[in-house]
């Protein structure tokens, strides 16, 4: 149980993939303008993440890993191996939503597709399979409890800056620092708040 509770806690707060560790700023920057573009986002790589977490943890266990399947390991081709199905999962969210929520898809644009190059995505599954023991039962669950987690936070973040961002756009704010600048001080100082969360664990 105790390693549970610090899994959510580090993958969430403490270790905010994009606070902490600075993965995933491109859609973390880009699509955090509104609220409800933020939240589409938020979902999509929840999903993204748990299922690649779930999916990459499973052929990395009883494939890459293991030698009697394929005549040798195969650990060396993990990173080509989970592109592949990452990109394969973020086609299937945009397909979802260009069905689905034409709105959404149009909403977040260009932003949906580089879920794909999203080194947040890539860095949760390389590091389950570097911070978790393959051999043990529990990898797999680790696994995915630490790509939800991570996805979690990456989701509570970018909607924390969505909001903050909606309520400055009528503030008076001096010209040079309008747009950009200012989101990237207010990531800098959210960043800041986080480093509180590391004396949970």
């Amino acid at each position: 149980m105790k390693t549970i509770l610090l899994i959510i806690i580090g993958s969430a707060l403490a270790n905010n993939v994009v606070l902490s560790q600075f993965l995933g700023l491109c859609p973390f920057l880009g699509v955090s303008r509104k609220i409800k573009t933020a939240a589409g986002m938020g979902v999509a790589v929840i999903f993204v993440i748990t299922v690649s977490s779930l999916v990459t943890a499973v052929i990395y266990k009883f494939v890459l890993a293991n030698p009697a399947v394929l005549g040798g390991s195969l650990v060396y081709l993990n990173t080509i191996v989970f592109i592949l199905i990452i990109a394969a999962l973020v086609q299937l969210v945009e397909l979802v939503l260009k069905k689905y929520s034409p709105a959404l898809h149009k909403a977040l644009g260009v932003y949906l597709p580089l879920i794909t190059t999203n080194c947040a995505v890539l860095g949760v599954a390389l590091n389950n399979v570097s911070d978790y023991d393959v051999t043990k039962a529990s990898f797999i669950g680790y696994s995915v409890l630490t790509g939800f987690c991570v996805a979690v936070g990456f989701t509570f973040a970018i909607l924390i800056l969505a909001g903050i961002r909606e309520k400055t756009e009528g503030s008076d704010i001096p010209a040079p620092l309008k747009g950009m600048p200012i989101t990237l001080i207010t990531a800098g100082l959210m960043a800041i708040a986080f480093i509180g969360f590391q004396g949970l664990i």
